[in-house]
């Protein structure tokens, strides 16, 4: 029986794990499908996919097939999404038609209500929460690099599915050397990632200032300290078990960073005709705060400032 696997997005996170699911494309049966698009994508079609990591070295994979159309998909029975965010509404609506409900389906993107949104569109399949840990980019078309992060995938149980584990997916992921961890209630760990990302997402963003200059700023720091604050109680309103001193834990974790360093948030908001996640960030926090009675004016004063200096489309 064959399997498909199809990683929708090829950029530095999808591009990783791609690159440790091709090798599988040597055992009979199974086959791996790329959705790219662009240059990048020609790149992969002409030469494969680079991928260069710190610890496991490089190597080049190539794909049963890579496109930049869904349609051009079979029915999956794997489907790795690895979009940004303002994409995952359009993948998910053409993904209706390369599912079933067999189809594993885990979204490898930030924010803690990707399920929510995948579900609103999407009925069938199975889809399993998750987050990752990873610092990888593209560094020019065709090639991936990886020099960070535990590169690790962490995914749990299916809300709205029958508490099966997908051991197809452990099967995969242990033969292709992927690294994950798998819960029964994977939210708080979401949740966890969100309240660094978010925080420091909007702060960097919203005041075009480095980790490092945000870490060294009473004032900057104390907005990234108030957003967090907001994060956690709209956790707790929602029964998320969350640590007592996650504030504290997650903001420390900005010193672990080179000063330089700049949030994938910040970095495509930098753009001025590019597209970015901050109705992730700042509009869930917002449309969260007003649905559970929670206020959130640090968050509010950001989203304040990022639309004003750059105006939502």
């Amino acid at each position: 029986m064959g399997i498909n696997i199809g990683i929708i997005g090829v950029g530095g996170v999808g591009g990783y794990f791609s690159g440790k699911l091709c090798p599988l494309t040597s055992t009979e049966g199974v086959k791996v499908y790329f959705v790219a698009r662009g240059k990048h994508l020609d790149e992969i079609r002409k030469n494969g996919l680079w991928v260069s990591t710190a610890a496991e070295g490089d190597w080049i994979c190539r794909p049963t097939l890579a496109t930049d159309r869904i349609e051009d998909l079979p029915s999956l029975d794997v489907c790795l999404i690895c979009v940004k965010a303002y994409d995952l509404s359009n993948v998910v609506g053409q993904l209706q038609t390369k599912v079933s409900e067999t189809t594993a389906i885990v979204p490898l993107l930030n924010g803690i209500d990707i399920y929510e949104r995948i579900r609103e569109d999407l009925h069938t399949a199975q889809v399993f929460p998750a987050c990752v840990y990873i610092g990888t980019h593209i560094e020019t078309y065709g090639k991936v690099v990886q020099k960070g992060g535990a590169c690790k995938i962490i995914f749990g149980k299916d809300p709205q599915g029958n508490g099966a584990v997908p051991q197809l997916l452990f099967d995969l992921f242990d033969k292709s050397g992927i690294s994950y961890e798998w819960f029964g209630d994977v939210f708080p760990l979401i949740w966890t990632k969100y309240v660094f990302i978010a925080a420091f997402g909007l702060v960097t963003a919203g005041f075009d200032k480095t980790l490092g200059q945000v870490m060294e700023s009473r004032r900057l720091s104390d907005c990234v300290l108030s957003v967090m604050h907001e994060i956690v109680t709209l956790a707790r309103k929602k029964g998320i078990a969350l640590p007592e001193a996650i504030v504290t834990e997650s903001y420390e974790k900005g010193h672990d960073f080179p000063d330089e360093t700049k949030t994938s948030f910040q970095r495509d908001y930098e753009y001025a005709d590019k597209p970015d996640e901050r109705d992730l960030f700042g509009a869930t926090i917002l449309h969260l705060g007003k649905q559970l009675g929670v206020e959130t004016p640090a968050t509010q004063a950001l989203w304040e400032i990022l639309n004003r200096r750059k105006p939502l489309p």
